[in-house]
């Protein structure tokens, strides 16, 4: 059963009516502050004009799914704009992307306390819309995936629940949650972060669960659990009504379910990331700008969909760039760019430097910058290098902002160091000649 057959095993089987998907905003997003202190971890922007939340709404749009729940709680203003902004369908198609916010009823009002406890408050806004399978998606990981095969496997198995993995490495599998499944595929013990090689013995795939999805192992003997669940639509509410202590799919939910219920494993073989903390952001970006990127954005047939910005294309006056990822609606004079990300409506000054670092752009041009205030974008003469600068930053003339992995955390004004990494806030003023990080 490879993903690339999208055949589905039944013609009664209407994946665009009886499939419901539910995405999942995430908690606070503390791994990923500063860049989720003033939005939601889904609203995060990637890639120069893209958001996080991008990437599961495009997957459902490309596999057909067209009802799209996003549940979250933190700083959802931004996600609510850019959701409002980009996802409209036809008034015919009965299609809709959704937000649902924690909010206080007479049932209930505090936060959400896990993943499952996200689906089960919001319950009552979708019980309703005669779905037979609930599609579960996080809201922070980038992947290309056509949910019909996840959906093919749930039903010619006959499962009850099934589970995305991704086929890992013993070295990585000590970073995930792993599945042990028996030869027909079937979960039979679930096992976070394994440590031991007791454990380890135990957990490898047997060889027929690779034969019966087409795939060959390559050393990755070990099931890793992407987040990703198919439910069966009324088991989905039994267990979230009756279970009030089930907060969590991948603590609670998935585990307690194993001995009574068929709950199965899918196997997916492209390119996953969790991009959970500033470390695995940053790295993940500067991988998009390399000559072979393993994420493509623009892949025929499959594209990424964002919200549409009508901007003219960048305008570059005698610079240099090489091996980087220039956005719409910027402009470039005179500058030295390589290895980076330059967003949308980027205003770069001459003579500056630009190295391995993500500029994530503007929200909107300055028509004129009062007298005496640094403007909006990058002043000349500075240099930038392994550095992330968030939204419309104002940073002056003859800047230094150099990282490096040995630095300590720290917060400055305007700015932060986190896993090395220097982070240019949001709506930041970094004055002329100021020095941040390795001199």
């Amino acid at each position: 059963m490879p993903d690339s057959d999208t055949s589905l095993p039944t013609q009664s089987f209407d994946i665009t009516r009886d499939v419901m998907a539910l995405v999942l905003g995430g908690g606070r997003g503390s791994r990923l502050r500063p860049l989720t202190a003033e939005r939601a971890k889904p609203a995060v922007p990637l890639c120069g004009r893209y958001r996080l939340v991008d990437i599961p709404i495009s997957n459902c749009i490309h596999s057909k799914i067209n009802r799209i729940f996003l549940l979250t709680q933190f700083n959802s203003a931004s996600l609510h704009r850019h959701i409002s902004q980009t996802y409209k369908f036809d008034a015919f198609s009965e299609g809709f992307v959704e937000i649902l916010a924690a909010e206080q009823t007479y049932h209930s009002g505090d936060w959400y306390q896990g993943t499952a406890d996200a689906v089960r408050k919001q319950f009552r806004h979708f019980r309703n819309l005669d779905a037979k399978y609930f599609l579960i998606l996080s809201g922070d990981q980038l992947y290309s995936m056509d949910y019909s095969a996840i959906l093919r496997t749930h039903i010619e198995k006959g499962a009850d629940i099934t589970v995305a993995t991704l086929p890992v490495t013993k070295d990585a599998a000590r970073a995930f949650g792993i599945l042990q499944v028996d030869p027909s595929g079937r979960l039979v013990n679930f096992v976070e972060k394994p440590s031991t090689d007791e454990q380890f013995e135990q957990l490898v795939t047997p060889k027929a669960v690779f034969d019966d999805f087409g795939l060959e192992s390559d050393g990755r003997h070990f099931l890793g659990s992407m987040g990703i669940y198919v439910f069966n639509a009324e088991l989905l509410r039994e267990l979230l009504l009756e279970h009030l202590d089930w907060n969590d799919f991948g603590h609670h939910v998935l585990p307690r379910t194993l001995n009574d219920h068929a709950v199965y494993a899918h196997l997916f073989s492209g390119y996953w990331e969790d991009i959970g903390t500033v470390r695995s952001y940053y790295e993940v970006s500067i991988r998009m700008v390399q000559a072979e990127p393993p994420f493509e954005f623009h892949r025929p047939g499959h594209v990424v969909y964002s919200r549409a910005r009508f901007l003219p294309g960048a305008r570059i006056k005698n610079a240099t760039v090489t091996d980087s990822m220039i956005c719409e609606g910027c402009r470039i004079e005179n500058a030295t760019i390589s290895d980076s990300i330059v967003g949308i409506r980027t205003i770069i000054g001459p003579d500056v430097t630009i190295e391995r670092s993500i500029v994530m752009g503007e929200d909107f041009y300055e028509e004129e910058c009062p007298p005496g205030q640094i403007p909006i974008g990058i002043g000349a003469g500075s240099h930038i290098r392994g550095a992330i600068v968030d939204k419309n930053a104002r940073i002056g003339r003859n800047v230094r902002i150099h990282a490096a992995d040995k630095l300590p955390d720290q917060t400055g004004n305007g700015w932060e160091i986190r896993d090395g990494i220097v982070i240019v806030l949001k709506n930041a003023l970094i004055p002329d000649g100021t020095v941040i990080g390795k001199t």
